[in-house]
Order: C-alpha cells, then sequence, then structure tokens
C-alpha cells in the first residue's frame, strides 16, 4: 500500500505583512548578538580573582615541591601544619567556587559546645599538672618508626622494638614508588570523590606500612583521612587496624586539636567510623592516649564524646575500665571513667571491685583530689550501688572522711547509704528460696490411689447402710402382714 500523500501537501505561505503591521501587532525585530571579543592576557590591564587564586596556587605548589627536594624525607610536622593551615584559608575563599560540594555547609565539631566544664581557671590548670603524668611513654607516628628502621637495616644494628618486629621492609620497584608519590599528590588536596585503586590496594600488601609511608599520612587533607579509616577499618585485621589508629589516625587527631584548638568534622568522623573495630580502638587509641601522660581535657572530652555516643560491647567497655583504673592516675583518667559509667552497661563484678579499688588508693593520698575525680565518684554511685559488697560500701564512706567536697561528697554518702549491697540481696534471696521450700514440704495434696480408696470406703459404707434399710422394712412389713392375719381370724 503507498504511503500517504498528507504530509506532501504544501502549506500555503501566508501573505507578507508589511512593517507597520508587524509593529501594530507587537513583533519586532531581534537585535542581532554582537561578536565577543576576548582579549589576550598580555592586552588585559588587571587579573581577575579566580585567575589569581590559581597562580597564587601554583605558585604555592612549586614552593611546596621545591622543599620537598631539599628535605628527602618529606616535610615536618610543623610545615605539614601550616601547609594544612593555609589549605583550609584557601578553602574558605574559595567556597563559592566549590559549592557543589556535598560536606561544605557541615560545621567542624567545637570542643567547647561538648560539655560545660571544659573551661577551667589557672588554678585548676596547676592543680591538674600535679597530677599529669610527664614519664609516660612518647606517642609514636609511622615516620619514626619507617625512620628507626631504615637505621637499622643500614647500620645493622640488632635493637629490639616491639613495634618494629612485624615491620617488614622490601626492595619497591620504582615506578611503582613514583606511582603512589602520584597518589600522595592527590590526597593531599582530597576534598571528595573517588580514591585512587592503588591507595585501596595498600591493606591488601604484605609491608602495606612500607607504601603508607610513601604516601606521607602527616599531609593527608583531613577527608583523605576520613577515606583511609574507612578503607583501614574493614580491610585490615584488628591487629593491623589498631597499628594504624595508633601510628596514623591519633598522632593526626592530637595535631589537629593542639593547632587549631577544635577537631575537624572529617576527623571526627574518622574516629566514629575506627570504632568499627571496638577492641583496636580502646587498644589503639583510648589506652596509648592515657598512657602518654600528656593527655589534655580537650582531647580527653573530645574522644571521649566518640566513646559516649556509640554502642560499644560490654566486654570490650569492661576490659578498657579495668585497664584504666590501673593506670597512674590523671585528670583524662576521670572524664573516660566517668562515661564509661554513665552507659549504664550491666559490667562484670571484677570491672566493679577494679572501680572500686581505685577510689579507695586515693584515701592516703594527701593531695587535694580535682572535681573530676568527685563526679565520677558520684557517677560510679549512682550507676553501680547495688552492685558493690557491704564492705566496699563501709570502706568508701570511710573514703569520704579523707577525700570530701562541700557539695558532692553530701551526695555520694546518701546515694551509698540508700544503696542495697549485692550480697545482702543474695542472702534475701537464699532465705526467701528456703521459705519457700519449707512451705512446699507441708502442704500435703492427697494422692489418686487415697482419694480412690476413700471412695470406695464411702460406697462400701453406703452399701452397707442401704442394706440395713431395706432389711428393716422387710421387716416391718412382715409385721404388718401377721397383724392383718390376725384380724381376719
Amino acid at each position: 500500500m503507498g504511503k500517504s500523500k498528507a504530509h506532501r501537501i504544501k502549506k500555503i505561505a501566508a501573505p507578507k505583512s508589511f512593517y507597520e503591521e508587524q509593529t501594530n501587532d507587537g513583533r519586532v525585530s531581534k537585535k542581532q548578538k554582537q561578536p565577543k571579543i576576548r582579549l589576550r592576557a598580555e592586552e588585559t590591564d588587571y587579573v581577575d580573582s579566580k585567575s589569581s587564586k590559581k597562580i597564587l596556587r601554583q605558585a604555592r605548589k612549586q614552593q611546596a615541591e621545591v622543599n620537598f627536594l631539599d628535605n628527602s624525607f618529606g616535610p615536618s610536622l610543623a610545615e605539614s601544619s601550616t601547609i594544612r593551615k593555609r589549605t583550609r584559608l584557601d578553602d574558605k575563599e574559595s567556597s563559592g567556587d566549590e559549592s557543589d560540594l556535598e560536606d561544605r555547609n557541615e560545621p567542624d565539631i567545637n570542643g567547647e559546645n561538648l560539655y560545660d566544664d571544659i573551661k577551667i581557671s589557672e588554678e585548676d590548670e596547676r592543680a591538674l599538672q600535679m597530677f599529669q603524668n610527664k614519664d609516660g611513654p612518647k606517642t609514636r607516628t609511622l615516620a619514626d618508626i619507617i625512620l628507626e628502621k631504615m637505621t637499622e637495616k643500614q647500620t645493622e644494628i640488632q635493637t629490639q622494638f616491639s613495634d618494629n618486629e612485624s615491620l617488614k621492609l622490601d626492595d619497591i620497584d620504582p615506578t611503582v614508588r613514583e606511582m603512589y608519590k602520584g597518589v600522595r599528590d592527590v590526597l593531599k588536596r582530597y576534598r571528595n570523590g573517588k580514591v585512587p585503586k592503588a591507595f585501596k590496594l595498600i591493606p591488601k600488601l604484605r609491608n602495606w606500612e612500607q607504601f603508607l609511608y610513601i604516601t606521607e599520612p602527616q599531609s593527608w587533607s583531613a577527608a583523605a583521612m576520613f577515606q583511609a579509616t574507612r578503607l583501614f577499618s574493614s580491610g585490615l585485621t584488628q591487629h593491623m587496624a589498631q597499628r594504624f589508629y595508633n601510628l596514623v589516625l591519633l598522632p593526626r587527631v592530637r595535631d589537629d586539636l593542639a593547632e587549631f584548638g577544635r577537631l575537624n568534622f572529617y576527623l571526627y568522623r574518622a574516629l566514629k567510623k575506627a570504632l568499627f573495630k571496638p577492641a583496636a580502638f580502646m587498644k589503639g587509641i583510648v589506652l596509648p592516649l592515657l598512657e602518654a601522660g600528656d593527655c589534655t581535657l580537650r582531647e580527653a572530652i573530645i574522644i571521649g564524646s566518640v566513646v559516649s555516643c556509640t554502642s560499644i560491647p560490654v566486654l570490650h567497655t569492661a576490659a578498657c575500665l579495668l585497664k584504666i583504673c590501673e593506670m597512674e592516675y590523671s585528670g583524662a583518667c576521670s572524664v573516660f571513667i566517668r562515661i564509661i559509667l554513665d552507659k549504664r552497661y550491666a559490667l562484670p563484678y571484677r570491672a566493679v571491685d577494679a572501680a572500686v579499688f581505685h577510689f579507695l588508693k586515693f584515701e592516703q593520698d594527701k593531695r587535694e583530689m580535682p572535681t573530676l575525680w568527685h563526679n565520677s565518684l558520684l557517677t560510679f554511685a549512682q550507676r553501680y550501688k547495688n552492685d558493690i559488697s557491704s564492705e566496699q560500701r563501709d570502706a568508701l564512706l570511710h573514703l569520704l572522711k579523707k577525700q570530701s567536697h562541700p557539695k558532692i561528697t553530701p551526695e555520694i554518702r546518701r546515694e551509698l547509704q540508700a544503696a542495697r549491697c549485692r550480697d545482702v540481696e543474695v542472702g534475701q534471696s537464699l532465705a526467701l528460696e528456703g521459705e519457700v521450700e519449707f512451705q512446699e514440704d507441708n502442704d500435703y495434696t492427697p494422692m489418686e490411689d487415697e482419694e480412690e480408696a476413700h471412695g470406695s470406703q464411702r460406697v462400701v459404707k453406703f452399701t452397707t447402710e442401704q442394706q440395713n434399710e431395706e432389711e428393716e422394712s422387710m421387716d416391718s412389713d412382715d409385721d404388718e402382714d401377721d397383724e392383718d392375719d390376725d384380724e381376719e381370724l
């Protein structure tokens, strides 16, 4: 069948109207677009703001490369902190150009908003200095361990380091080294998006620490540190993740807090993501931070807030509390003890006893304990007063006579006096069980056989009585018949 010819019909052209009619109808001719004239850079009198920012950024990048060539082992911590500070300022200036980023409007976590008592006076600061353990082990970074291992290999001196025993250094191909140097440059200016695939392969390598050292973790951006924490917390084993937290994440967090006085939002998210492995978090961040002896209250409160707002298994929390109670006392220890006790977990009696002994060892201490210590004792009395024994309660009441606070001590004493100790509750429960057993022995319930026997006796008794009644009725009938016979005669 042929095609329709409807579409082939030519439209009749409308009669052309004059210019006067077009103007009356409201149709006017459009103005022709003028061609844009772009001047060269040499012909312009000034440079716009975007071009000047790009020029300054390239100049700083070239200056950083020159400084890196001068120093073979990469920039120092002070230089890396200044670089991060400059990049943060550049990000604030160029926020209009990068408004499409998804996390740009999220505020940084400020330590001052977490707790009200973070501001302390000079007298409290001097008092807390008395409890600082400055002889503790210093925080080590991955760069320190790599450099020690390299010097050990070069000089062939057999030294014993617990952290260096599992570190393995291999000869890396130059092309692979150059590739990971390129990954390093990407992670320095990373904001969002995909992470290089070569970086995702690091957790699967045997000498992953060596490749991680090439990328220079101390110069990563905060967003890159968050992505790295996500990757290593899920891809590494518990022991390897603990080393990453202790050697990379913890020094970066402390450096950021010391530099800016607050923690970056991405680093705070990295700490929350690190709790994916709670045992590695406790052993790699919390315990080393307290054992160092130089932990500030700001660091303890901000890292403790991550613990307080996240659900952690009870056994890991109890083990961490047990280790903290055995440490040498500092103000940061009281902060973590109070945060763990406020989670209201059903802690085992061993952890509760360790907390009691932790407070009792200050009975003979002649120093005036800070308010943080009294607050932690009040929290323990409020949460676990029914889990201590009567002897421990008496010892804590005696402790309050030696270490007292005008406002907090009366509350602690009131909580301890109203406690129902665990040994008293156990004794009452045993006595109650004995009474229940005695009542059950006195209660007599007849057996089925006995009931049947009694029923049969009742049936036999009923039959005998019925027979007697029948015999009596028969005798009476006989007497009546005899009397009738006599009357007839």
